[in-house]
């Protein structure tokens, strides 16, 4: 496999044009790797304000089994930091809401043209349809925090979030999950397409890939996206 095709098929499917220069600054970070605090010393804080009637923080695909092990969350104690969020947008009375992908027995969503949810299927691994019951554990929704059961890795495609979000005036949304290469990044491609004021919570994010994450939050990300720290959220929320 090239070059091209190996960046391809880390950022998945949205990502249909990388520029060699793209592909080259992606391997200046895997050789170069940041440090967390390095990165978060370095990063200065968003000048944040938010309408908090028209704003929603969503919590995408944070899993149990990726939250709770995955050494880029872990490290940078992602579910901690999200949980102090989560804590402050219920307090500043942001609406909240969640996503993860499920499944009815069999498959049955499935096309076998779908290249990542089609080998989940053939390889015979069974199929959760409860999305409660791979959410992290710390992270389950409160009352009248809906939760958005979804069959691609888009939490906005093929779902009624839209719908949940435009009931509510919804027009700015916060959004953190695993993985920043996966549902943060389909989501917020296709949120911006909507036209969505959007906030990526970086410390809130996690991927399998380390650099892929820097990447997309330096490079991909702030061309349609506020790249923000929990932190700077919290302090906007409290103002």
């Amino acid at each position: 496999m090239n070059r091209r095709r190996q960046v391809i098929a880390a950022l998945g499917a949205t990502a249909l044009v990388v520029p060699a220069s793209a592909i080259a600054q992606l391997d200046n970070v895997r050789r170069n790797p940041v440090k967390a605090e390095e990165s978060e010393e370095r990063t200065p804080m968003a000048d944040i304000t938010f309408n908090k009637t028209r704003t929603a923080l969503l919590i995408a695909d944070f899993y149990a089994e990726q939250m709770s092990k995955l050494p880029h969350a872990v490290s940078r104690n992602c579910v901690e930091k999200t949980l102090a969020l989560r804590q402050a947008t219920r307090a500043a009375g942001i609406f909240v809401c969640y996503s993860a992908t499920v499944f009815r027995p069999g498959y049955v969503e499935v096309s076998e043209r779908n290249k990542i949810f089609s080998e989940r299927k053939r390889t015979g691994g069974p199929a959760i349809a409860d999305p409660l019951k791979i959410i992290h554990p710390r992270m389950l929704p409160g009352d009248g925090e809906p939760v958005v059961g979804k069959h691609r890795v888009n939490a906005m495609f093929g779902t009624d979030l839209a719908m949940i979000l435009g009931a509510h005036n919804i027009d700015t949304l916060i959004l953190l999950g695993y993985a920043t290469s996966g549902v943060v990044l389909s989501t917020s491609r296709y949120a911006a397409d909507a036209d969505y004021r959007l906030f990526v919570v970086e410390d809130c994010c996690a991927d399998n890939d380390p650099a892929v994450h820097d990447f997309l939050c330096a490079k991909i990300f702030p061309r349609q996206t506020e790249v923000v720290q929990s932190t700077d959220v919290i302090k906007a929320l409290a103002a």
